[in-house]
């Protein structure tokens, strides 16, 4: 029996989907939640398989924050975010924060439990209606060094003066920035900055 964790600050929402999850076997609706506060203390006392979490929640709370909070408080738990918001950058964010899967509320009755059921295999699973929006890769992490480069490239020095910097030669930066572009599906320098943006990629340095 899959356990799950039901975050969401309109009870009449958790109503419809607790009332999806009892109609469905072999899940099971063990807490809910309408704030950070009270979804991570849930957490702490059932230690669920999934949960399942709205964006918005009620007192200002953002279920952004709530993914990193979740993964601290039951680092097994897969985390999934049901949400009316279909931006692409906003979904992304929620990816690199975390969440295993991303499903619009507009697809949610259809989909939801199949995307759970995939979650739960070890997959990262986006509702269909986001698939066709969404092109870049949910898993393309960066590594220590591409975050190097990458805070170089989104920098005012010249090529020259940021290869120095890293200690590697003007060559070997346009490769880094190169399979950077590739794995975040920028065509452009410009594009590669802005969705380092969406992707909340400067904010995690302080710029």
């Amino acid at each position: 029996m899959v356990r799950v964790l039901l975050v969401d600050d309109h009870a009449i929402v958790r109503e419809g989907f607790k009332r999806l999850f009892e109609n469905t076997e072999g899940y099971e609706v063990l807490a809910e939640a309408s704030t950070v506060a009270d979804a991570v203390a849930a957490a702490r006392t059932h230690s669920p398989d999934i949960a399942v979490l709205d964006l918005s929640l009620s007192a200002g709370n953002s279920g952004l924050t709530l993914l990193g909070q979740l993964a601290a408080v039951v680092p097994d738990v897969r985390r999934v975010v049901l949400s009316m918001h279909d931006d692409p950058g906003l979904v992304l964010r929620a990816l690199d924060l975390g969440a295993h899967g991303y499903v619009t509320k507009a697809a949610a009755v259809d989909e939801l439990v199949g995307v759970l059921d995939r979650v739960m295999q070890g997959e990262v699973v986006l509702s269909s209606d986001l698939n066709a929006t969404v092109h870049r890769p949910v898993a393309s992490k960066l590594t220590p060094r591409e975050v190097e480069t990458l805070r170089g490239l989104l920098s005012d020095l010249p090529p020259k003066a940021i290869a120095s910097e890293l200690g590697i030669s003007v060559k070997t930066l346009y490769r880094h920035r190169a399979n950077l572009m590739e794995k975040l599906g920028a065509r452009t320098v410009g594009e590669l900055a802005r969705i380092a943006r969406e992707r909340g990629l400067l904010a995690m340095w302080g710029h």
